[in-house]
Formats: structure tokens, C-alpha cells, sequence
């Protein structure tokens, strides 16, 4: 994204608005903070994974990785999010689920994803709490709440602060529309624990992204090794927060790729992927469920998953320890 890249004038042409925009922010938490500002918290833990800048930097595959791991743990997880990209006017306001047979310009192309990977209920809307009220009346059984890209939601009360910071760091350091940050990096003091992912900059968990398996989009059964590419030219489509890592991961297989980057969340069509040869197209998971319409042969999707430093999964389970504990006490 443009953020990133921002340097000399034209940054410092935006700082002033940037600064106008942290004092908001600031303002903003503070009001919620003293109860000034309406918030609430669901009855159930609450563990919010976000990030301090625009687009994306992994959270997907670490919501899918937390749930996953809760459910091999005993406990019964539900994802809530946003629905980025999903219309949102009327009555698609309304609370609902994203299922695998979603629309994706319904609910958003992460929750799809996130309810294909994880197995567990995934429900989005705008008003996080009506989301998981709504979704508790249809599974009671959910025991724990993770929200997906929620950090400055902070309408919703939350028990576990989560925060991701990608291999781009902070891009320039500032705000909003200079640069990349939705609030500054004292943030990071505050939240319950830092997952980097391929950044060294700062203290935290560690995180990489695997995946060496494609699957044909015409036919999911049909999967090859990613390395059976290996010397073909190949065009790496990606629409998500930093196309780069996706080329990246894709070309340490020894592929010659031809990189295709898009904006987050981009509405692709069948026409994006025209490129006027039969080579070989390879899309990221969360760009292939915008396209399952009419895909063609040559379409293959390379899914990733996280792999959490194992101190990760020790810590999360005890902070959820500690509010049973605190709860039943």
C-alpha cells in the first residue's frame, strides 16, 4: 500500500492532518476507557488479535492457528469479524454467519476463509456485540470469543490483546494519512502480548506462514506440490495486505514468478486474471473465494497456515486459565 512508501514532502505535507488524527484516536480511547463512550463485554472471554497499521500482516492465519488450537484444548471458539469488502447497507447490517457456501461480497472474503480453516462458527456485522449476541442465541455451546482485526473496536470490552506486526514494521512511523499507523507504537505497551511475524523490531512471539501444497481450483481433490513448479513461469495473483510476501513464499519454490499485485480485499473477476498465455495462475486462499463462480483449469490456490513459536500456545491457555479462575473466584 502507498502508505508504506510515503517519505520527504509528502509525508510531511500529511502530518499535520496525522496529528489531528492521533489526537482523535487518543481522545476517542480515552472516552471509552472512562465508560464516556457506550461499551460492552459479551459474557464470554474475548481474545482480539488486530494490528496498529492498515492492511493486512498475517491476522488471518493467526485467528485460524488460535482457533484451532482452543479446539484441540477442549474449548469451543467462535470467530467474529467485521466482514471487510461485505455490503453492509439495510438489512445486511444485520448480524449473520459466513459459511463456506458464502458469498463473499456478502460477508467478506476472510470469513469465508476463517469458517473453511477453522471449523467454527464465523458470524460478521459492524456492531460486533449484536454479532455475539446474535450468534450465542444459535450456539450456545461457544465458550470462548476470538475477534478478528479488533483492536481499536473498542465498543466491544475484550480480556486478551493480541497485536501483529508484519515484516513491514511501521512503515515511515506516522499516523494516518501520512503513513500506514491507525495509532501510534506506544500501543504495543498495552496490549497482552506481540506476535511478529518476520520482524525482528520488536519483543514478542514469533510467527511464520507454511505452505508448500496447491490445489486445482477447478477440483480442490487435485493437489501438487508447490515445487513442481519449480522453473515454470507462474502468475502470482495477490490481493492482500503485502502481495510481496506472497510472491516471496511462492518463489522460494523455485518458481519464475510473475508477480500480479492487487489493493486488500480487491473484487476480482475473471477478466483480473487474463494475461494472455496458458501459464499457470496462483492465487493466495482468501483472492480464490472471490472467483469459484467460473474458475478455470489453470487456476491453482496456495493456502498457508501459521506456525506459532510453542510459548505462544502455553501463554494463551493460561491467560484463559486465569479468567476462569478470577470468574469463578
Amino acid at each position: 500500500m502507498k502508505f508504506w512508501y510515503r517519505r520527504g514532502a509528502i509525508a510531511w505535507l500529511l502530518w499535520p492532518v496525522s496529528v489531528i488524527f492521533g489526537i482523535s484516536v487518543m481522545v476517542r480511547r480515552a472516552l471509552y476507557g472512562l465508560r464516556i463512550l457506550k461499551s460492552a463485554h459479551p459474557g464470554l472471554p474475548v481474545i482480539v488479535v488486530g494490528n496498529l497499521t492498515v492492511g493486512g500482516s498475517g491476522k488471518t492465519p493467526l485467528v485460524i492457528w488460535i482457533a484451532e488450537f482452543l479446539k484441540s484444548k477442549g474449548w469451543s471458539p467462535a470467530i467474529i469479524s467485521r466482514g471487510y469488502g461485505a455490503k453492509v447497507t439495510g438489512e445486511m447490517r444485520a448480524p449473520r454467519a459466513a459459511t463456506v457456501a458464502s458469498d463473499a461480497a456478502q460477508v467478506g472474503d476472510e470469513p469465508i476463509v476463517l469458517a473453511r480453516r477453522s471449523g467454527c462458527p464465523v458470524w460478521i456485522g459492524p456492531d460486533r456485540i449484536q454479532v455475539a449476541a446474535a450468534l450465542r442465541a444459535q450456539h450456545p455451546d461457544v465458550n470462548v470469543l476470538v475477534l478478528d482485526d479488533g483492536l481499536q473496536h473498542y465498543a466491544m470490552r475484550r480480556d486478551v490483546e493480541i497485536a501483529v506486526v508484519d515484516a513491514r514494521g511501521f512503515g515511515n512511523g506516522f499516523l494516518l494519512p501520512a503513513g500506514p499507523l491507525r495509532e501510534t507504537r506506544l500501543r504495543l505497551r498495552t496490549v497482552d502480548a506481540v506476535v511478529a511475524h518476520g520482524f525482528s523490531g520488536v519483543k514478542g512471539f514469533s510467527m511464520s506462514l507454511e505452505g508448500d501444497t496447491v490445489h486445482r481450483m477447478t477440483d480442490a481433490r487435485e493437489r501438487q506440490a508447490l515445487k513442481a513448479f519449480a522453473g515454470q513461469k507462474v502468475h502470482a495473483v495477490a490481493g492482500i495486505g503485502d502481495p510481496n510476501r506472497f510472491f516471496v513464499h511462492v518463489g522460494k519454490a523455485g518458481v519464475k514468478v510473475q508477480p500480479h499485485p492487487f489493493p486488500d480485499h480487491h473484487p476480482f473477476s475473471a477478466r483480473d486474471l487474463e494475461f494472455g498465455d496458458q501459464a499457470p495462475v496462483m492465487l493466495t486462499e482468501k483472492d480464490a473465494v472471490k472467483l469459484r463462480s467460473r474458475p478455470r483449469p489453470n487456476w491453482w490456490v496456495l493456502p498457508v497456515s501459521a506456525k506459532l513459536d510453542p510459548a505462544f500456545g502455553e501463554w494463551l491457555l493460561g491467560e484463559l486459565d486465569e479468567l476462569r479462575r478470577s470468574k469463578a473466584a
